[in-house]
């Protein structure tokens, strides 16, 4: 591996990054949705996809199972397989913060490390991590794709919340519990935060 990064000789840009977040009229940012299944992490983004791009925003949204069928179809579902899940997707999302674009991950992702990879790869400034707070019970009575009730059956191995755990942020940068909040009042306020965010970056 050393060897072969030994011969890698990355090329430079002609347009770089500020030229691109100038067309986009806003800057590249990661929003990190991270929860249990069934915390309501992809409906949670999507809703807050659809209003920043009627807002006339440019976004992409990124769905664990879309990637998984796709991108990263290779990988299990074991720690290591699940660890390099995440890098490939931060690497991915690193691409896009680069082009000016917010980028919205809506994945599991359950360890801390990973997600602290995750930050080091796309850097402190463009990271936001998103907690999507709804207690295990909660998440296992919704169960819509009916993933809790395979991985008691022992369907599923592995499965975050039963054979694996989940651990929690300890300082995301925003916290939305979906057990007080429905989606939408969760959406709507996460917009206004990065209206916020985002009218300051514009100030500076």
């Amino acid at each position: 591996m050393l060897e072969k990064k030994l011969h890698l000789h990355t090329h430079r840009h002609m347009i770089d990054r500020l030229q691109r977040e100038s067309l986009s009229g806003h800057r590249g940012m990661v929003l990190w949705f991270t929860g249990l299944s069934g915390s309501g992490k992809s409906t949670i983004a999507n809703l807050v996809e659809k209003k920043l791009h009627n807002k006339k925003i440019r976004t992409y949204l990124l769905d664990g199972d879309n990637i998984r069928s796709g991108l990263n179809s290779d990988l299990d579902f074991s720690k290591s397989g699940r660890s390099e899940n995440i890098r490939r997707i931060a690497e991915v999302s690193k691409l896009f913060a680069d082009a000016g674009i917010i980028v919205l991950t809506a994945f599991i992702s359950p360890f801390i490390e990973d997600r602290n990879k995750s930050r080091q790869i796309i850097g402190e400034e463009d990271f936001f991590e998103i907690y999507i707070e709804a207690s295990l019970s909660t998440c296992e009575k919704r169960d819509a794709k009916g993933l809790y009730k395979k991985a008691r059956k022992g369907v599923i191995k592995d499965f975050t919340g039963i054979q694996s755990p989940y651990e929690a942020p300890e300082n995301p940068e925003f916290k939305l519990n979906t057990e007080i909040e429905t989606a939408e009042e969760c959406a709507l306020r996460l917009v206004q935060f990065l209206e916020e965010k985002l009218t300051r970056d514009l100030e500076k």
